[in-house]
């Protein structure tokens, strides 16, 4: 396991504490969740990079519509 030391200004700092709080997690495991969220969208967008450079361009343009579509539902 890493140490990482990061600065933030202060009130983005408190506003983390103040979600860490509320979702009853340390900082440490708030900051270990985003980035590996972080972490998954860079994947899944290198993965769907690499999948459209080798695809049909409107196939692909259709599987982003199909997202759009979805997430409209979603909220």
């Amino acid at each position: 396991m890493s140490v990482l030391t990061i600065r933030l200004p202060s009130d983005q700092h408190e506003r983390l504490k103040t979600l860490a709080a509320h979702r009853k997690i340390s900082m440490n495991k708030l900051v270990e969740e985003l980035a590996s969220r972080a972490v998954t969208e860079f994947d899944i967008e290198l993965r769907f990079r690499a999948r459209a450079a080798r695809g049909n361009p409107s196939t692909g343009l259709d599987l982003l519509h199909k997202l759009d579509t979805a997430f409209e539902k979603a909220d």
